[in-house]
């Protein structure tokens, strides 16, 4: 019994565990162990230093010396997520038959009896009860030393099991995927899991359970096509490859060219497939956090959020009579590079905060920011156009004007809190939505109309303020909801100051003109009815003491919150559909109809 992997060994030796050797000593090593009892020393097969069986267990299978990972077993996995002793699996006597009596080189039940021995495991997944951070779960975990954690019927049979048992209990389920795809000594009754698979999953949502979904690797195939990419949420441990058709098919059926990162983890990721990349050590962690949030689901009727402490003393909010300067002026406050962006906001408001990536199709749109987060025990989904103080960062956000893909990154987070009953809290500061080729090819009003046509149903309180510009519909898309705040020297406005002179005057030099005609500063659409409260900001601006003026939009939301708070979904629904149908209509007008 060689050198191999821990998931194939059921070695129990005392032995301490031992100093990580470098390669050209390795062979010592081997010779002097020779005795030990097999295995309990293993070989990194990247680095080929050699470890004992605890240092690999403890590490998780993560090798301290050049620290890449191999694959875990199912009870490997287990061990790492769930709380020591919490797991309890159910459905462990299912065993796979052979519907089409298989054979090959190697007959199906040979492979199948070869695999039982080798994973010590009855299928290529194990499901069971279990606490994750103390928190109740279902657990789905896939081996892949099980014939490739090939999906067949006892597979899907489990999955759907699995779903099933999350809605009757009403707990999470957090499945973790690892899969060459469907198993084809089932044929048909194997593909067939796919959909069984799906619809497991939607039941789950109609039921409103959260569901995240952890890609191990590799995914492939049917569970790629299935569960493992309709979690709430989708995390991908790193080093992770992912897809529906292995890059030697493509490559070789269709004679493509693929990158180098094809299917990786980051290429998952940056094309908006998955939220988040995340290191085999800070996985149970990242997990912890969003089960934390996606299950702070607060009692309807109720928002219990604590208290506001250390605001400055009676900060003044400015009126149009006296605002102290310009409209011009606003703009230029509500523009300044110091003034708190979102991402300060979010820090100094709630206690915890994940942010999300990616709208599930074609990619993740950094200028907008979005996630889950915790105020207290309260879980939200938060988001808001992402600006950054430094100039390159600023940049490679698109100084917070979004694409298409951000805003459907906003729809797929405001149906989720709508799903899971999660106030919404979104925070408003761009120039506008980008207005360049890619984005109309992408359908930017397409994108926009989606977006406010989700916010006006989404059942959960939902407050925007805005922090800083609001810049025409790409603002719009982001304070369509049950109260809009604003900062005293915020503004927001049909179209740009710039854009305005130029359309009319034919030059945008006269901006300041046109500022003052469209009267978009907050304290103008506050008198007229178009904001609902305007939050007070330290004097010269919110960038003369940031983390007082997020304090004070701490104070006002929770203000807002608690009063939404206490509606049922039903009359907060009606209450805001009265509000978006009348707000911004004539008054004349209404008469006249009537």
């Amino acid at each position: 019994m060689g050198l191999h992997d821990l998931a194939d060994t059921n070695g129990d030796g005392t032995g301490e565990p031992q100093p990580a050797e470098r390669p050209d000593s390795d062979r010592a090593v081997l010779d002097r162990l020779r005795d030990w009892p097999a295995g309990d020393w293993q070989r990194c097969s990247s680095c080929q230093c050699v470890l004992h069986r605890t240092t690999w267990a403890r590490s998780h299978g993560v090798c301290p010396a050049c620290e890449k990972t191999r694959r875990l077993s199912a009870a490997e996995r287990i061990a790492q997520l769930a709380d020591a002793d919490s797991f309890t699996e159910h459905l462990a006597g299912l065993r796979s038959t052979d519907p089409l009596e298989f054979t090959d080189s190697v007959p199906y039940k040979a492979r199948l009896r070869k695999a039982r021995t080798a994973t010590d495991a009855s299928e290529a997944v194990v499901i069971g009860t279990a606490r994750v951070g103390g928190r109740p779960v279902v657990l789905l975990v896939m081996d892949f030393g099980f014939l490739g954690g090939s999906m067949g019927v006892v597979v899907g049979e489990k999955v759907v099991a699995a779903a099933d048992l999350a809605v009757e209990r009403g707990e999470p389920l957090v499945a973790v995927s690892c899969s060459g795809g469907a198993r084809m000594q089932e044929g048909m009754y194997s593909l067939l899991q796919v959909t069984r698979a799906c619809d497991a999953i939607r039941r789950l949502n109609d039921a409103n359970v959260p569901y995240v979904s952890v890609l191990t690797d590799p995914v492939y195939g049917g569970v790629a096509a299935s569960f493992a990419s309709l979690g709430d949420v989708i995390l991908a441990e790193a080093a992770t490859r992912s897809g529906f058709a292995g890059p030697r098919v493509i490559a070789q059926a269709l004679g493509e060219r693929l990158p180098a990162d094809f299917q990786t983890a980051e290429f998952l990721h940056t094309h908006g497939h998955v939220d988040l990349v995340v290191p085999r050590p800070a996985l149970p962690g990242v997990l912890n956090r969003v089960l934390t949030c996606l299950t702070g689901r607060p009692v309807p009727g109720s928002m219990p959020l604590p208290e506001v402490t250390g605001l400055p003393e009676a900060p003044a909010v400015a009126t149009p009579d006296r605002q102290g300067g310009s409209a011009w002026d606003a703009v230029r406050l509500a523009r300044h590079p110091a003034r708190p962006n979102v991402f300060d906001h979010v820090a100094g408001i709630f206690d915890d905060f994940v942010e999300l990536h990616g709208d599930r199709h074609t990619g993740d749109d950094p200028a907008v920011a979005g996630g889950l987060a915790r105020w207290g025990e309260v879980g939200f989904v938060v988001l808001g156009h992402a600006k950054e103080h430094d100039p390159v960062r600023a940049g490679e956000r698109n100084f917070g004007m979004p694409h298409p893909s951000g805003f459907r990154k906003a729809t797929r987070l405001l149906r989720l809190a709508g799903r899971l009953g999660l106030p919404v809290v979104t925070f408003v500061d761009t120039p506008g939505a980008y207005a360049g080729r890619r984005a109309e090819e992408g359908n930017q009003s397409g994108a926009i109309a989606e977006t406010l046509l989700t916010a006006s149903g989404v059942p959960v309180p939902l407050v925007s303020v805005v922090i800083g510009e609001g810049g025409s519909g790409g603002a719009l898309a982001l304070a369509a909801g049950d109260a809009l705040l604003a900062m005293n020297n915020s503004y927001f406005s049909v179209i740009s100051p710039e854009g305005c002179a130029a359309i009319l005057h034919g030059d945008a030099s006269r901006a300041p003109e046109a500022a003052e005609a469209l009267r978009l500063r907050a304290t103008d659409l506050h008198a007229a009815g178009l904001v609902d409260r305007l939050v007070p900001e330290p004097a010269g601006g919110a960038q003369t003491d940031p983390p007082a003026a997020v304090r004070l939009v701490k104070a006002a939301l929770r203000a807002c919150l608690a009063e939404f708070g206490t509606l049922r979904p039903e009359a907060l629904l009606t209450r805001r559909d009265h509000r978006l149908r009348t707000r911004g209509a004539s008054a004349d007008a209404v008469r006249a109809e009537q």
